[in-house]
């Protein structure tokens, strides 16, 4: 059996993370976030796939590849949350912990349907308003799971 990998996976206009609204979602860049992700699996045996997408289809042939033996699944929907169905039905098939991730806190946000995330149905766990840490602490509790799993 090869290495597992846990698939951090982005959604819309996340490419411009640091130039958007950085009053809401900071100036780290979408590298900034892969290389905390990558540091958080520094030294261990457990690979990471980065990507980031503003197309639907091909989230969901992400998911499709993450589907079967996947360690883990980071999403951040973005967009994606309110409407995206296909990637909700794709999740549904993924036998592996998904964590969900969004950089601001959509629970304060000034528009009440950001709060109403479609894809919180199918995830093992969500961390919201943590700023990137978010996707540090996704790993490190996708990196619990299995540790819980193995005792």
């Amino acid at each position: 059996m090869g290495q597992k990998v846990i698939h951090v996976l982005n959604g819309p206009n996340l490419d411009l993370l640091g130039q958007r609204e950085p009053a809401i979602y900071g100036h780290q860049t979408l590298a900034d976030v892969e290389a905390l992700c990558r540091a958080e699996l520094d030294g261990r045996d457990v690979g990471l796939i980065f990507r980031q997408t503003n197309a639907e289809h091909e989230m969901v042939g992400w998911l499709h590849e993450a589907r079967i033996g996947a360690y883990g699944v980071i999403l951040n929907p973005a967009a994606f949350s309110y409407a995206g169905y296909p990637i909700l039905d794709a999740l549904k098939m993924c036998d592996c912990p998904i964590i969900e991730v969004h950089i601001s806190n959509i629970h304060r946000r000034d528009e009440p349907w950001r709060a109403q995330s479609i894809m919180t149905r199918s995830v093992t766990a969500i961390f919201s308003g943590a700023g990137i840490d978010g996707y540090a602490l996704a790993v490190r509790h996708l990196l619990q799971i299995e540790r819980r799993k193995a005792a």
